[in-house]
């Protein structure tokens, strides 16, 4: 079964980049064990970090803190979703 984590953060205005930064440094620092990971950012400074796992749901997997707080503008959002299905492109 196949886990994915999903991390997301609105920077404070301007701190776009360094949001960035810190989530990329921050989850280098996660122990491996992890299939992929995949960093990514949104209109509104919003930075996006998704990390898939060879585990089951309940697993106990390590999740990215919540950065500090000069660099956020409001609270961390956190989701955990389980594969159901993987269709090629076209």
């Amino acid at each position: 079964m196949s886990v994915t984590l999903m991390w997301e953060a609105a920077a404070a205005q301007g701190r776009g980049p360094e949001l960035l930064a810190w989530a990329r440094q921050s989850a280098a620092a996660l122990p491996g064990g992890f299939l992929r990971r995949e960093h990514l950012t949104a209109p509104g400074d919003r930075v996006l970090v998704l990390t898939w796992w060879d585990a089951d749901y309940d697993a106990q997997l390590p999740e990215l803190p919540a950065p500090p707080a000069d660099l956020v503008r409001r609270e961390v959002h956190r989701w955990r979703f389980t594969s159901v299905a993987v269709e090629p492109g076209s």
